[in-house]
């Protein structure tokens, strides 16, 4: 069996990398590659399945998506409920708190980063542990919604505990007919996780906090990210426009590999690769 030691770069990389800390704060991008080792399956990663995410216009429009949506959340989260960050994360948060980086922007909406310890968490699609009213922008915990969901479909967690984890961590139930949704407790309405769907851009004030961390940078390190996603590219052309040079770690191609402003591109995983850097700038 393959070791992260055997996984681990090469030390003339990792050095190559952990030169780029040398002259000041780096600006770090992640994506759902930092969370596969934490037991969150990629949409776009090496030997990941075609995905068909639902999007907003979906889930607005139609309680079908909506039954499926809650069905997933809840088995997902029988699932889910011990995924802890890994050493990605962790030493994100060591590099944070050595003052190395200034934070981290991250797509991801698993919480992950927070619960490592990084301080300054840019999320740019949102966070997928709170739940809101569209209709009185009234706020939950997604906790407490699910509890919510099971007063109004008992037993219906029990029945499908085995449904297949999804990228986004929750569940694929293939027979949501007959669940009950959730509406707003303070007035009905239709509620919704607070992240960034499918057919949504990210708020004006989010990607400006992003840019700020990049404008503070002295590199931009993009960490798990196939850079499919137009947020990512923005912040990859704000970085270039002021001559930053650019490192990416991740497993496959990315949507910059061939651009001269790419320093470092190790083609492998975040979490050992990530360890190795923290460590070589103890």
């Amino acid at each position: 069996m393959e070791s992260d030691e055997d996984r681990a770069p090469g030390r003339d990389r990792i050095d190559a990398l952990a030169e780029l800390f040398a002259h000041g704060p780096v600006a770090v991008l992640t994506g759902a590659g930092i969370s596969t080792d934490s037991g969150i399956p990629d949409y776009r990663g090496e030997g990941s399945p075609p995905r068909s995410p639902m999007n907003i216009a979906q889930f607005m429009g139609d309680e079908a998506y909506r039954r499926r949506f809650w069905a997933g959340a809840r088995i997902g989260s029988l699932r889910t409920g011990g995924i802890a960050p890994n050493a990605g994360h962790l030493a994100l948060a060591r590099l944070e708190a050595a003052g190395r980086t200034e934070g981290v922007i991250t797509q991801n909406v698993d919480g992950l980063h927070r619960r490592a310890g990084s301080r300054t968490v840019v999320e740019l699609h949102g966070h997928g542990g709170t739940i809101r009213c569209t209709a009185c922008e009234r706020r939950w915990s997604r906790d407490a919604v699910l509890v919510r969901f099971d007063d109004l479909n008992p037993g219906f967690a029990e029945r499908h505990a085995d449904a297949e984890i999804a990228p986004d961590g929750d569940a694929i139930v293939r027979s949501t007919d007959g669940v009950l949704v959730p509406g707003c407790p303070e007035c009905g309405g239709i509620l919704r996780p607070d992240v960034v769907y499918f057919g949504e851009t990210v708020p004006p004030a989010v990607f400006a906090a992003g840019e700020d961390l990049v404008h503070e940078a002295h590199a931009l390190l993009l960490v798990g990210t196939s850079l499919a996603v137009n947020t990512g590219i923005r912040l990859v052309h704000r970085a270039e426009r002021r001559g930053l040079p650019l490192a990416v770690i991740n497993r496959g191609p990315t949507a910059v590999d061939q651009r001269p402003s790419v320093r470092v591109r190790i083609d492998g995983g975040a979490s050992e690769t990530l360890a190795a850097v923290a460590a070589a700038l103890d």
